[in-house]
């Protein structure tokens, strides 16, 4: 047996019929802040790095077709994935914004991924991102 739960509206026609129709639901209530683009960026590197490790995909070529992006794009999203420990930490734990312009950019963290020494990273990171 299957039960169904749905709040119903009844309603009076101008012939004195009850007319039963779902009740319009109600408006989900929107977030007042979002989570940042960066640290959606980071988690889609991490999960797309994932994704070529276990040979889910064969390149970098085949994802960026299945993610709809150009094969320069999605490399500049996985790179993301050079950057120090402790800056993707950083940059997954960012806090929801509420509007307004966001505190660091991925075109800023090019730079900073260019860098192969993490301390190098650390210091750029600091110079150019520091929020």
């Amino acid at each position: 047996m299957i039960t169904v739960h749905q709040k119903l509206s009844l309603t009076k026609t101008h012939r004195g019929r009850t007319r039963v129709e779902p009740r319009p639901e109600e408006e989900p209530v929107k977030p007042t802040s979002s989570v940042p683009r960066i640290s959606r960026l980071m988690a889609l590197a991490i999960k797309y790095q994932g994704m070529l490790d276990r040979g889910e995909v064969a390149g970098i070529t085949e994802l960026a077709r299945l993610c709809r992006v150009t094969q320069p794009r999605m490399t500049q999203i996985l790179n993301l994935n050079l950057l120090s420990p402790s800056i993707q930490e950083h940059l997954l734990l960012l806090p929801p914004h509420s509007s307004g312009k966001q505190a660091i950019h991925e075109k800023k963290l090019r730079a900073v991924c260019a860098h192969t020494d993490w301390a190098a990273q650390q210091s750029h990171f600091l110079r150019c991102c520091s929020s």
